[in-house]
């Protein structure tokens, strides 16, 4: 293992670091962190104690992990933790703090990248093979689903949800939920077609496709979408859609020149 750690690094003891794992010269690695194989560390990056991370991650320069939430009541002493999955990708700058409530968690998936300056509060949930663009920033308790794609500075207000294959256009502010498999943007924030390249890319073509096509005209005339055909994509969106939201659920624009 020694020969893999930067001379400069400083290691705490009680830290629980596979011999794989790759740690560049200045990087800090609290008392209490783990961290899986084939994972690189980066120089002057930084991982707290409470943070537990996969196998394959890959933290860039200067990128903090398991930092004090940003929550004028917490508590330091208070045990909450950063829960991170495998082959995540942490660019310059990226920020992610632990839960602001004892034994809670805030939670990363696996698969995704964050690119520089982005940042997710304490307490959020996200998922997997998730794309945030530069300078997003979700507030705490935001949940993002798999294969989100956030655009350039996106803002996110705690509590809102982002549902799964979702895009939303850079430089929007979210002040209520997404939802899946949607396009979002504008100011105010509006849905306005599905995310046709993430469907595609992601096989949910033909049928699939035209049920939820079917589904996005029917909630935008505030219709009813029990007599559509079950298929996954559609019994995941009742099942978001049936979750009681705290934030309430963006509308819809009309363009009638558009096809979904």
């Amino acid at each position: 293992m020694v020969q893999n750690i930067h001379p400069t690094a400083y290691i705490a003891p009680g830290v629980v670091l596979d011999d794989s794992v790759k740690v560049g010269p200045f990087a800090v690695i609290e008392s209490g962190a783990e961290i899986g194989a084939n994972s690189h560390i980066g120089a002057h990056a930084v991982v707290h104690s409470h943070v537990k991370m996969g196998s394959g991650n890959v933290l860039h320069p200067h990128a903090v992990l398991g930092g004090l939430p940003q929550d004028t009541g917490f508590k330091p002493e208070t045990e909450s933790w950063l829960i991170i999955g495998d082959n995540n990708h942490f660019r310059e700058g990226f920020t992610a703090h632990r839960a602001s409530k004892e034994y809670a968690e805030t939670r990363i998936g696996s698969g995704c990248y964050f690119m520089n300056n982005s940042h997710v509060a304490h307490d959020c949930h996200i998922g997997n093979n998730t794309i945030f663009a530069n300078n997003v920033a979700v507030g705490g308790h935001v949940e993002v689903g798999n294969n989100v794609f956030m655009g350039g500075a996106v803002v996110v207000h705690q509590f809102c949800r982002v549902g799964s294959f979702a895009i939303v256009q850079g430089t929007t502010g979210l002040n209520m939920d997404v939802m899946p498999f949607m396009l979002i943007g504008g100011r105010p924030a509006r849905h306005y077609r599905l995310n046709t390249l993430g469907l595609r890319r992601a096989g949910i073509t033909g049928e699939r496709y035209n049920v939820l096509s079917a589904a996005f005209r029917l909630l935008r005339n505030k219709k009813s979408i029990d007599a559509l055909e079950e298929t996954e994509e559609l019994k995941y969106l009742k099942d978001w859609l049936a979750i009681k939201s705290k934030r309430g659920t963006h509308g819809f624009i009309e363009l009638s020149s558009t096809k979904e």
